[in-house]
């Protein structure tokens, strides 16, 4: 995690910096609020703007049209349907999302990158309800004989993690110095390419890079670590007015069952449980 005792200059220089950055359905070019229902302000007019970081499926990607789609998005399409607006999607890079940065910037409204919640980003950034529990995938090839960041220290290998997430946290917690990507993508082909033995990753992305068989064929699940963290959609600070609406949709959806059934849609299984704040 970052150090912030500067905190303010750094804000501003990332959120200059972001100008630059292109965006996946068309970045926001001003950042004068408009109001949506509720009073709810909003960076773009009839726009929920989501900020993300692609690619990261089953929570977000591409399809084969373009359209970014998966489990976060249709989540954000019930806050957004709730403020009677249409959700956009801009890709930032993750440093800029976990820090407030783009937030602050008026990049967005709102962040949906299957950010887990911490403690850190709390100071930065005002999180949702949680809205799913956090399990990381170890990937190595198969019969490597690794099940754990442990017997990857013990056998010496090279671990890859992307950048900025629990991962490297988990990484460093069991004192390996691991290989830093920008995003999942990346972070897979480095372990196609031979450039890590190792990588590990949230479980829901590594079972969708296990659907292809140029992974599956090489490569295995070798263990699963469990966080007993979650995930939660993050605000600008004091933005009270659209967390309210987010923790409405997803308290929605939890109880009339469309958040069953869009985790079965992209997790391709049933949930064993709902999250909640005490999970």
């Amino acid at each position: 995690m970052a150090n912030w005792p500067m905190r303010g200059a750094l804000v501003l220089t990332a959120a200059l910096a972001l100008s630059a950055c292109g965006s996946s359905g068309g970045s926001p070019t001003t950042s004068t609020s408009s109001a949506a229902a509720g009073g709810v302000q909003l960076v773009s007019p009839g726009k929920l703007t989501t900020c993300t970081n692609l690619p990261y499926p089953p929570f977000q990607s591409k399809d084969a049209s373009g359209k970014v789609v998966g489990f976060d998005v249709d989540m954000i399409d019930l806050a957004a349907k709730k403020l009677g607006v249409t959700q956009e999607i801009v890709d930032i890079d993750f440093d800029a999302i976990k820090g407030g940065a783009a937030l602050n910037a008026g990049k967005c409204d709102v962040a949906a990158a299957g950010m887990t919640i911490t403690a850190d980003r709390k100071q930065h950034l005002d999180f949702s309800d949680p809205y799913f529990d956090e399990v990381l995938g170890l990937v190595t090839k198969k019969g490597a004989g690794v099940t754990s960041l442990e017997d990857a220290k013990a056998k010496n290998l090279s671990v890859g993690v992307q950048a900025g997430t629990t991962s490297l946290d988990m990484a460093k917690k069991a004192g390996i110095e691991a290989k830093e990507f920008k995003d999942s993508g990346k972070e897979l082909l480095a372990l196609q390419s031979g450039q890590v033995d190792v990588v590990l990753q949230d479980l829901p992305v590594v079972l969708e890079w296990m659907k292809k068989p140029a992974v599956s064929s090489a490569f295995e699940l070798a263990g699963q670590v469990p966080t007993h963290a979650q995930y939660g959609f993050a605000t600008k600070k004091g933005n009270t007015a659209l967390l309210k609406v987010i923790n409405d949709a997803l308290a929605e959806a939890v109880k009339d069952g469309t958040w069953a059934a869009d985790y079965q849609k992209w997790m391709s299984k049933a949930p064993v449980s709902t999250p909640s704040p005490a999970s």
